[in-house]
């Protein structure tokens, strides 16, 4: 577990070999214990204790249960259940209930590599090696929660809307590295923002960022499943969602994203004065009105053409009327 090494004229020190084992090691032993300390509690006396005359029906420890496995955040431990017999009804552990093999933190990482794109073959590989060899999560385990990952997204997605007031929705298409059937698709996300001030996500579905028909599927189903027409919609100027509008809920307002604004107008400039440049950027983004933001808007420009930063001024410029229709609306504190 360790050795003593020395260097010369200084003292020995101790070097940690295996100290990953070591820590599960001593997790499997906290655990065995708190498992242990469970029953003790459960029968008001300790191991090999004589009962009291008066427990009835007599109640006593049987041994223990198959070894068990047990996937930690650290490593995979085994433990011994152990066993009672003369309750009513059977015992189960609140530490280590009967069918549980790995704790939510473990369950949470799984879909977390799948959508970061590790392949179902390469789990059982890279989970031997971050959880121990004995770790009971295989390309079949991922596989199978795969498919109730699945089977609860087919049942979100056909939920009603048609109790929500919906009054505004941001859409934006977000590429992952995870596995999807079409080349350079990406997950079409939208999000709305109720009158009742909540936001709640309302699709996620794969398709193109720039497709008009694939914004407009989202769309269409949305709108057969109840939801009311948006009054302002806010995304990317380079997004499908804006022709999807139009053949959907042609009344709704659109606002473009000043997120992706910024950053357009910003890699139209050198780097060391992108920092500063986004600054005043954020200043007409956030004013209070919009007469403020075209007066902000203006003194940018005047700085881009005295700088000799043409470009960047006409990307800002640029479709500028769909940038500030949010100010027609009431603001929301």
């Amino acid at each position: 577990m360790r050795k003593q090494t020395t260097n010369g004229s200084h003292p020995s020190i101790v070097v940690w070999e295996n100290l990953e084992e070591w820590a599960r090691k001593k997790v499997q032993e906290f655990i065995q214990s708190v498992l242990e300390e469970e029953i003790t509690g459960l029968l008001g006396r300790q191991k090999s204790e004589r009962r009291q005359a008066i427990d009835s029906p007599p109640v006593y420890r049987n041994g223990y249960g198959k070894k068990r496995r047990l996937t930690l955040g650290c490593g995979t431990i085994t433990v011994h259940r152990p066993r009672v017999r003369g309750l009513e009804q059977r015992f189960e552990s609140c530490v280590l209930p009967l069918f549980v093999r790995r704790t939510n933190e473990v369950n949470d990482l799984l879909p977390q590599l799948y959508l970061h794109g590790l392949a179902l073959g390469d789990f059982d590989l890279a989970l031997r090696g971050l959880l121990g060899e004995e770790a009971p999560v295989s390309a079949s385990t991922v596989a199978r929660l795969k498919e109730g990952w699945q089977a609860e997204w087919e049942a979100w997605n056909k939920r009603p809307l048609d109790g929500l007031e919906v009054l505004f929705l941001w859409v934006d298409g977000v590429y992952i590295k995870a596995g999807l059937e079409k080349q350079k698709a990406a997950l079409l996300v939208i999000v709305g923002g109720l009158s009742d001030g909540r936001k709640v996500i309302l699709a996620v579905e794969p398709g193109y960022r720039e497709s008009t028909e694939s914004w407009s599927e989202v769309l269409r189903d949305l709108k057969e499943r109840g939801m009311n027409c948006p009054r302002l919609v806010i995304g990317d100027g380079n997004l499908g969602i804006w022709g999807a509008l139009s053949n959907v809920y042609p009344d709704s307002e659109e606002q473009r994203c000043w997120n992706h604004k910024i950053m357009n107008v910003l890699d139209k400039l050198p780097k060391k004065i992108q920092p500063k440049a986004k600054q005043k950027l954020q200043l007409i983004a956030y004013a209070e009105s919009q007469p403020e933001a075209e007066e902000k808007r203006d003194w940018f420009l005047t700085w881009c053409r005295k700088e000799g930063y043409r470009a960047a001024g006409d990307t800002l410029l640029r479709d500028w009327d769909r940038m500030v229709t949010f100010y027609r609306f009431p603001q929301v504190r």
